[in-house]
């Protein structure tokens, strides 16, 4: 087949060029087709209207900063050939395709802790095996076992092309203009060196401002404090649910998220029923959630329709963010004004609040380090190279508590 030379108008990016057919089919396929129906920043839209891309949406746009990061390198005299590019843009495509509606939601509730890299990974053996193992090269850069280790970092590391497309895409779409990063300057700077990304010396500035952006927008955007009490409160609603579908409650769902709610999906299990459980995870998104939700704002469960209706109607659990826990004390006082207002138990009543800690690290350079070279062929971190006291502090955890409540 020749290339049919398919062109994406993107807001971010401009006009994207699919490479060739090989990636063309990739993101025709079902499993990619699935991310139009699950949003990028889940359930953020409540705090930020305009923030309502995709996973396919960003997929795409990571695919195209890969491609230019792979010219860019060819251009400064290192090989990559045909198919280790196919590899590369394969993996980035295809990064996402093991996440849940609701980002990191289900891993909380209904698939026991597997991480959805985990069900990325088992997505993409089941589509090489539909692919006659053209995917090969692409599993491999994702599992860090293919020979050229740079691949990998440019998928999944400190100056990946995924943290490099969903910074400035999120930014665009949230209207948060902190994190809005020179994407292009940064892939420019690119260099291999002993078969690690190196960032130019005179990059270093972009790189800077790429750390300071990727913190301002955790904390304004993907740990904004609405957005975790939101989450937190979807988290306590589908929990409930569980819960009541394991003592034989009938409730409505899709055929999709019925079989999550009805099954105990642990690692164990997932390990022993892999394609019926990939089955049906290909085929849940936002919607089937939403659906449910809908349909359990009338359920004659108290929890279940009190949180369905709450998130359906934007009522968000107020949020708290302190620097200690709270006490056991005030607690207790939410706890006996749902028992009294409600009408439910002291267990019930704890579906209604959530207590917890949130942190971020935004630069550890044990993880993987972004590496300056200079003129002279010096290779410095960018933790020493930078002159700005700031890059220091990204290094150091920070953490908050948080408690977040029902209002009545």
């Amino acid at each position: 087949m020749s290339n049919k030379k398919k062109i994406i108008n993107d807001p971010v990016f401009g006009f994207i060029t699919i490479p060739n057919n090989f990636l063309y089919r990739l993101i025709q396929h079902p499993f990619l087709q699935r991310l139009h129906r699950i949003k990028q920043l889940g359930l953020a839209s409540f705090v930020y209207p305009g923030a309502q891309h995709t996973r396919l949406h960003h997929s795409i746009g990571a695919m195209y900063l890969m491609d230019e990061a792979i010219n860019n390198l060819r251009i400064k005299g290192h090989e990559i050939t045909a198919d280790e590019a196919n590899g590369a843009l394969a993996c980035i495509l295809l990064h996402d395709v093991g996440h849940g509606p609701f980002s990191h939601v289900l891993e909380y509730t209904l698939t026991n802790g597997i991480h959805h890299e985990e069900f990325s990974l088992a997505l993409m053996e089941n589509l090489n095996e539909e692919l006659n193992g053209e995917l090969d090269i692409c599993i491999s850069i994702f599992k860090n076992e293919y020979p050229k280790k740079f691949l990998h970092q440019l998928v999944s590391g400190q100056l990946d092309v995924d943290r490099l497309d969903y910074l400035r895409r999120d930014s665009f779409f949230t209207g948060v203009t902190e994190g809005n990063i020179g994407s292009a300057r940064i892939i420019k700077m690119l260099d291999l060196r002993n078969d690690r990304l190196v960032v130019e010396a005179k990059g270093i500035y972009s790189i800077e401002n790429f750390l300071m952006s990727r913190r301002l927008m955790y904390w304004q955007v993907y740990l904004h404090k609405t957005a975790v009490a939101a989450e937190k409160m979807l988290i306590k609603t589908l929990t409930r649910a569980k819960e009541l579908s394991d003592k034989g409650v009938k409730l409505f769902a899709s055929p999709a998220f019925l079989y999550f709610l009805e099954n105990d999906v642990s690692r164990e299990f997932f390990d022993g029923q892999r394609e019926e459980v990939l089955k049906h995870f290909a085929g849940l998104d936002d919607n089937d959630i939403w659906c449910a939700l809908k349909v359990w704002a009338v359920n004659e469960d108290k929890v279940l329709s009190t949180l369905s209706t709450a998130l359906i109607n934007r009522n968000l659990f107020k949020i708290e963010i302190t620097n200690e826990p709270l006490s056991e004390h005030q607690i207790q006082k939410h706890i006996t004004a749902y028992t009294e207002q409600l009408g439910v138990n002291e267990y019930e009543a704890s579906f209604f609040y959530s207590s917890d800690v949130i942190y971020t690290n935004m630069y550890n350079e044990a993880d993987d380090s972004i590496d300056i070279l200079y003129n002279d062929g010096t290779i410095r971190d960018i933790s020493e190279a930078s002159d700005m006291l700031n890059i220091q502090l990204l290094s150091k955890k920070v953490q908050k508590y948080y408690f977040s409540y029902l209002k009545i």
